[in-house]
């Protein structure tokens, strides 16, 4: 198969890079590697229109609202993706003190301001409190089985479950009061499902948990979004190094390619595209969101993955997380209002939801993030995870806004509450080059699978060079599901290749 000559392939030595897909994951390697003289052979083949990946932020309302990644996760020294923003001036002095950036979160999402139930009460916030410290004392405890040699149960819900039960042993309330605290539980559950970007609990292992590694810092957004920093990644590139609109659609790889523009010249990988288009290269750096990954197992490598990584990549779970954006003409919540928690009085983690995905989708939904107000519109951040916000994804945007329109009612217990103005949503588990949101380690798998996935191809032999190497938040063990994991594992295999290079270069920190 032949490629086309292409501009930025001028005769010239050193290898020949693609790098495919253009997240931060694939702008971080192709910002690495061209930045050092022996790979001036490179390209980022991105699917879509745009570079940023899970990265996506959105003029509307009048504003910029993200679609994808929302926080930087531990704003702190030891996070590359808060050094770089600070580098680019993309963070206000409030996000670059000292003191933000020592705040211990513990990783825990902060109490809400307003807590709504069902039936259009509030709950007290010291109940709302208590809760939360049993729910997260709970979380916290999950770490001492990184290192045990047996675990009580095999999933991190179980465990909850199973702690919770035992508490309720010493509660002494009335039982409508017990009821609420159960319910108020069961939001955290879907808080806990949105964090790891998974339907249930019950499908995240107990075990390697502890293994994610939280960073310290007070989590913090780009006021002028977070697409701002993909975007000067991006311009920091060679001219012509981004390649739009091309999508990949197999990556032959162990193989001997030629070229009619490097007469005598074999490549070990050939890199085909869906429109025709291929591309011979010596190495190749695959950044595909492992939903995406998951989904063409079969068809996106030729030959097919080694059994054991094909079985990672199907062990390591992958879930979906969406937002729904609500703009209302006038607030209906108080000016200090930051996070609207709902609760549903007639749930419990304990008991299995019966009703049918099309009459109580919503009830997954977690509340509202109060977004910083807008020129002329004050905006709802509401998320949902899970088999019901993929199901959100199907509605269309009125059946949407209807609904939640008659949860807010129901739930201010104010009837006449207007209507929001529009929604906006995100539908991760739609896009065909995404299919979800981020990983999570799943019952069944461990940290050494998403080692596993990391490892590039070959894997036979120490001599043998990596034609296929792989990066994305879903191949860093202590920091998968972040931005700055992706941003890290795009390093990590730009230096790997680096260093075949120049095998007695100083590898560089984390700093770009």
């Amino acid at each position: 198969m032949e490629s086309r000559s292409r501009k930025a392939e001028a005769p010239g030595r050193g290898p020949r890079v693609l790098v495919v897909g253009g997240g931060i994951a694939g702008l971080g390697a192709a910002q690495r590697l061209s930045r050092h003289p022996a790979f001036s052979h490179l390209r980022v083949l991105e699917a879509t229109a745009r570079a940023g990946g899970r990265i996506r932020s959105e003029s509307s309302f009048g504003g910029v609202v993200e679609v994808g990644a929302h926080w930087i996760h531990g704003p702190s020294q030891g996070n590359p993706v808060f050094q770089l923003a600070a580098e680019f001036g993309l963070l206000g002095k409030k996000e670059l003190s000292e003191e933000n950036q020592l705040i211990e979160t513990g990783g825990h999402v902060g109490l809400p301001s307003v807590t709504y139930t069902s039936s259009g009460g509030s709950v007290s916030p010291e109940l709302v409190a208590e809760m939360a410290g049993l729910f997260y004392g709970l979380i916290d405890q999950t770490r001492e089985f990184l290192h045990a040699t047996e675990n009580p149960v095999p999933s991190v819900g179980e465990f909850l479950k199973k702690r919770i039960h035992q508490h309720m042993a010493c509660w002494t309330e009335d039982e409508k009061t017990k009821k609420l605290k159960l319910a108020i539980l069961n939001s955290l559950f879907n808080l806990e499902c949105c964090v790891s970007g998974t339907h249930s609990m019950d499908l995240v292992a107990l075990a390697p948990f502890g293994e994610y590694t939280v960073l310290p810092g007070l989590d913090c957004t780009f006021a002028g979004g977070y697409q701002g920093l993909t975007s000067r990644m991006m311009a920091s590139l060679p001219e012509d190094v981004m390649v739009f609109n091309k999508p990949v659609k197999t990556v032959h790889w162990n193989g001997s390619f030629q070229e009619a523009s490097a007469p005598g010249e074999t490549f070990p990988v050939l890199v085909e595209c869906e429109d025709g288009d291929c591309f011979p290269a010596h190495h190749v750096v695959v950044t595909v969101p492992l939903g995406f990954l998951k989904e063409h197992l079969d068809t996106f490598f030729e030959p097919p993955l080694p059994s054991e990584k094909a079985e990672a990549t199907r062990k390591i779970g992958f879930g979906t997380n969406n937002k729904i954006f609500l703009e209302f003409e006038e607030p209906f919540w108080q000016p200090d209002c930051q996070y609207i928690q709902l609760v549903w009085e007639d749930t419990s983690p304990l008991e299995d939801a019966t009703l049918k995905l099309q009459d109580a989708w919503f009830k997954k939904l977690i509340g509202f993030l109060v977004l910083p107000a807008f020129k002329s519109a004050h905006v709802l951040c509401g998320f949902i995870a899970g088999l019901e916000s993929e199901f959100m994804e199907t509605l269309s945007d009125e059946d949407v806004l209807l609904s939640l329109t008659q949860v807010l009612r129901r739930v201010t217990g104010n009837p006449q509450l207007p209507a929001p103005r529009s929604v906006l949503r995100s539908r991760w588990h739609s896009a065909p080059y995404t299919r979800g949101s981020y990983s999570y380690v799943a019952v069944g798998s461990s940290g050494d699978d998403i080692d596993l996935l990391a490892q590039p191809l070959p894997a036979d032999g120490k001599e043998a060079q990596p034609q296929v190497l792989f990066a994305g938040e879903a191949t860093h063990r202590t920091f998968y599901s972040t931005t700055h994991g992706a941003l890290l594992s795009g390093w990590r295999e730009a230096d790997r290749l680096i260093a075949l290079q120049d095998p007695h270069a100083q590898q560089p920190g984390p700093r770009l």
